[in-house]
């Protein structure tokens, strides 16, 4: 009696240490990809109309979910022959800070591409804060849904430590 109640413990045992304890899901990671239906909006194809303080410029850009729905990557070229801008924005979101993420790589080289944006969502807006070695940027996406339209406005400071105008974007649907 004595050794069936020890081989019965015994086996007791052995389906407790096969039993897999499933392992609590990362905050990132391959397997947590991200859905987001405002950036769901961005995707596809833009013309741009780029507004500076004293002249104006035209774009296109080609958005779409990349790296697994871990990115949304916005292509941006200017219409010049050849491109006098072109960008790649990679936007995803940081589940562990609560934060969106844009790698802002363009044409102007390492220097300025090393600096990661930090965004929070305000209703169809993301701000996008970009500490950038000459100086703090921001740059807020804005979802209209009525115009079905987006509006990337850049600001940076001045001299005075003011926010102003750096350029105002127009993505239109192609």
């Amino acid at each position: 009696m004595r050794i069936m109640k020890r081989n019965m413990l015994l086996v007791i045992l052995l389906l407790l240490a096969c039993i897999r304890v499933p392992a609590q899901q990362a905050l990132d990671s391959r397997d947590r990809v991200l859905h987001d239906p405002l950036l769901d909006n961005l995707v596809g194809d833009w013309n741009i109309h780029r507004k500076f303080k004293t002249r104006t410029t035209e774009s296109t850009a080609v958005a779409e979910w990349v790296l697994n729905h871990q990115f949304l990557v916005i292509r941006m070229k200017d219409v010049n022959l050849p491109p006098q801008y072109e960008a790649n924005i990679y936007v995803g979101y940081d589940n562990a800070s609560d934060r969106y993420v844009a790698h802002w790589i363009d044409v102007f080289g390492g220097r300025f591409s090393e600096t990661l944006g930090y965004g929070m969502r305000k209703g169809n807006s993301i701000k996008f804060v970009f500490e950038y070695p000459d100086g703090p940027f921001l740059n807020t996406f804005t979802w209209s849904p009525e115009k079905k339209i987006w509006t990337f406005l850049m600001q940076q400071k001045d001299a005075a430590g003011k926010w102003v105008l750096f350029a105002e974007d127009t993505l239109v649907r192609k």
